[in-house]
């Protein structure tokens, strides 16, 4: 007799609720797939593809939404779509888990995480609150956080965003599921920190035969974690095939345009006009005509220091940084999550007070927030009002330099919606209506508002996929080229540092360990801590992927810590 496969999915359709009673739009068409056993999954897509959609249903997780389903779901026996409220229960947990790319709107922040995994536990499990608390402490062991038992008593605040991505890991685990869902599980983690989430999904694979379903935007992760994938377009699977074949030679045009869009560590840099060069020559051109090598530079540090807290409880995020921007040129800034690159961000714009040092902007020394001087932060949700609308929020900078006619900021809010690919139309619109590409085209056009001579972008692109994240950061070098502006890009992405970056910085525990021309600093680093990053980078080719991994776990690499 033959094995039911552990996922079979069959004419998968989810239509939501829009607008009046009995209106609908379909989210997932016709989405059919099995999965084995041991074996792993990944569904590809851009935002909107409908591929968390597909990973919800599989959990029973739109019952009660008002959303419409068709076809067929069946996960570990059961038929999701008629099982009752119970037969769901004991489905979720014991033999599917999920872990969500969020783990801080997925944990309790008033409740130790030992607690919270406990509590997963009793439901399922007739066992002592003993019991359950010694098994959270044992899959807290088993996932990589030190000092499991006297860790399971901290709130998630207290830990990283790899260890809370672990927690959340070692809570799915608890019962034993014979089946994990991964719903973009490290979208928001540094490369270190993501390899060693990679690594122990693959691990935990070899060592209790899970079947794993991996929902990404990021092709390099499915190329490092999954067996088999399916791309995912407008609800429609539009390919699938062995993760090798599919990633190696595409048949379906979207998928080659998805993975063309995919930045590269080995991807060769068309030399930017404007640019500082590496090589010995003539000094490059500003937009202006000068001569980049001998201008004032837009913004000097020297020696910044930033301490936050008193006494004992002191930290030093940023320790001695020096570093200069002139105009036309990008100076990238990588490093782990907590390695000081953010503040040191912050102090350049004067959000943020050194504790000392010196800032000069165009060679006078400057405190504070001053004009001429903008940043675009990680989330344009956060960072937009909701209930103001976007081109309200543009035309902010401009009123708080001294505009008070209505008609020209009008007129140059609808110019500045255009230049990022907007439309005028969009001033009266809400965040809401907006895309997280858009909306990061709108924190790109308020930053433009006054005129800046330097923008820092603070990861900017890291929560969006591949083909957006394209766009964004050609619209910014494309800003630049045309109107001269010196940009300070950070981010986790050392491919899309690459990509974008004149020069690079490497920072570790709130200092710069390396910095140079990137090209000299990516193909010949000096120091181990950037080969260490370079190499945690994940690859879209499955063969470089493999050996990768494998080179980790020999050398302890990235695996060395939880944190």
């Amino acid at each position: 007799m033959t094995q039911a496969s552990l996922v079979e999915v069959g004419g998968l359709t989810v239509d939501f609720p829009v607008g009046r009673p009995g209106e609908y739009v379909r989210a997932v068409d016709g989405v059919s797939f099995t999965l084995e056993p041991g074996c792993a999954l990944g569904i590809v897509g851009e935002s909107g593809s409908g591929k968390s959609t597909v990973a919800a249903a599989l959990l029973g997780l739109h019952h009660g939404t008002g959303a419409r389903l068709g076809g067929t779901v069946r996960v570990g026996g059961t038929d999701v779509g008629a099982a009752s409220p119970a037969e769901l229960r004991a489905l979720r947990g014991a033999v599917a888990a999920m872990v969500f790319q969020d783990p801080l709107s997925s944990l309790d922040p008033y409740y130790a995480i030992g607690d919270q995994i406990a509590e997963v536990y009793r439901v399922h499990a007739a066992v002592s609150r003993r019991a359950a608390r010694a098994r959270a402490v044992e899959v807290l062991d088993r996932v990589g956080i030190p000092d499991a038992a006297r860790r399971s008593r901290a709130r998630p605040h207290e830990f990283s965003g790899g260890m809370r991505q672990r927690a959340l890991i070692a809570m799915a685990l608890a019962c034993e599921p014979r089946l994990l869902i991964a719903d973009e599980p490290t979208t928001a983690l540094d490369v270190t920190v993501q390899a060693q989430i990679l690594d122990l999904l693959h691990g935990l694979r070899e060592e209790r035969g899970l079947g794993l379903l991996l929902v990404t935007h990021d092709v390099g992760v499915a190329a490092e974690s999954v067996d088999a994938v399916l791309v995912m377009r407008a609800g429609v699977v539009v390919e699938r095939g062995s993760v090798e074949s599919v990633l190696s030679a595409p048949a379906d045009p979207y998928t080659a345009a998805l993975l063309a869009a995919v930045p590269r560590l080995d991807a060769v840099r068309v030399p930017r006009p404007g640019a500082v060069r590496a090589l010995p020559g003539p000094a490059p051109q500003t937009p202006a005509g000068l001569h980049l090598l001998d201008a004032v530079p837009v913004v000097e540090a020297f020696s910044l220091r930033k301490e936050f807290g008193r006494g004992k409880r002191r930290v030093e995020a940023v320790g001695g940084v020096s570093v200069v921007v002139r105009a036309g040129e990008t100076l990238g800034i990588v490093g782990e999550s907590g390695s000081g690159k953010s503040t040191l961000g912050r102090m350049l714009v004067g959000l943020l007070e050194p504790s000392s040092g010196q800032i000069r902007r165009d060679g006078v020394e400057s405190a504070g927030v001053v004009p001429g001087v903008q940043m675009v932060f990680q989330d344009p949700v956060s960072s937009l009002y909701p209930r103001r609308s976007i081109g309200e929020s543009i035309a902010d900078p401009l009123r708080a330099a001294g505009e008070r006619d209505q008609g020209a900021i009008r007129a140059r809010v609808g110019e500045l919606l255009l230049r990022v690919g907007l439309e005028e139309a969009h001033y009266d619109r809400y965040p809401h209506e907006f895309s997280g590409g858009q909306r990061q085209r709108v924190g790109i056009a308020r930053a433009l508002a006054p005129r800046p001579r330097l923008i820092v972008c603070d990861e900017p692109v890291s929560a969006l996929d591949v083909t957006t994240q394209a766009q964004v950061t050609a619209l910014l070098a494309e800003l630049q080229r045309e109107l001269g502006i010196a940009l300070v890009f950070i981010a986790h992405d050392l491919a899309v540092v690459r990509q974008v970056s004149d020069r690079v910085a490497v920072m570790r525990g709130g200092v710069i360990v390396e910095e140079g021309p990137v090209d000299e600093v990516y193909d010949r680093p000096a120091h181990a801590y950037t080969r260490e990053l370079l190499a945690a980078v994940p690859s879209p080719d499955p063969e470089s992927a493999a050996a990768r991994r494998l080179g980790r776990r020999r050398s302890g690499g990235v695996l060395a810590g939880a944190s």
